[in-house]
């Protein structure tokens, strides 16, 4: 396996896909941006640390060391906007969460394509392969995309993010029955804010890979990173994070 990936295979019917918590910029590639860009602060940061429990579930996992700011694994490789209207970040993006310029020079056309051709494509290659697999073996698949950002991102949404954000496209990329299973551990809880199919309804990999005729069940998973971390320091908060972590164990054990 590419240093670029990191990938366990496991036999759950399960996997969980991290395509926003890598922080690597290859220098051909960092020598271009600006110096706050190569910290990769837009990173889905700790979310491998919140569903580390993979292994002893017996889920496998795949996640992306590359950063997102080379090129962001939950977006169409044609760059075409999945919220139309509102304000989204590029395929390889040129601008940071807080409007900056991540770049001296844009990347060419030539320099996007050998991008999709080094880490996107061998990314969804992983994916397409292993869903087929866990199809095969147990007559069903279920992707989990694992994301998480900041509270409070004006770029994107007003005023403070729910706690947790599902999405599976507006309902159609998982079934009704996989839906219902989160929605009653959310709903039987009240320690943190729950909302589906909101600002966050799932990005490519949730809606590209989801077919539920096929029995192929696709969710985004986003949290909010103030119950786990500390925002402004980017400090991962292990008691906080444990008790979201419990949470997040229910909610998989009730899809499976």
């Amino acid at each position: 396996m590419s240093k670029d990936f990191l990938f366990h295979h496991r036999n759950s019917p399960i996997l969980f896909s991290i395509p926003h918590d890598g922080g690597s910029i290859p220098d051909n590639i960092a020598v271009n941006m600006h110096e706050f860009a190569l910290k990769s602060p837009d990173r889905d940061f700790f979310v491998s640390q919140l569903f580390s429990f993979a292994k002893d579930f017996d889920i496998s996992l795949l996640k992306t060391n590359i950063s997102r700011y080379v090129i962001d694994m939950n977006r169409p490789n044609n760059d075409s906007s999945l919220y139309p209207g509102k304000s989204t970040t590029e395929l390889c993006p040129t601008t940071s969460f807080d409007q900056r310029e991540l770049y001296k020079k844009t990347p060419s056309t030539i320099e996007i394509r050998s991008r999709i051709d080094n880490y996107w494509s061998p990314y969804h290659q992983i994916i397409e392969d292993k869903l087929e697999v866990l199809k095969q073996q147990h007559g069903f698949a279920i992707l989990i995309d694992c994301h998480s950002i900041k509270s409070q991102v004006p770029r994107f949404f007003d005023g403070q993010l729910a706690d947790i954000n599902i999405g599976t496209n507006s309902g159609k990329s998982c079934s009704n029955e996989y839906a219902n299973k989160l929605k009653n551990v959310l709903t039987n809880q009240n320690k943190y804010t729950h909302v589906f199919n909101g600002r966050f309804k799932g990005g490519y990999i949730t809606r590209h890979y989801g077919n539920p005729k096929e029995n192929i069940h696709t969710i985004q998973i986003e949290l909010s990173q103030i119950n786990y971390m500390d925002e402004t320091n980017n400090r991962y908060l292990p008691e906080k994070a444990e008790q979201l972590k419990t949470l997040l164990i229910r909610m998989v054990n009730a899809l499976c």
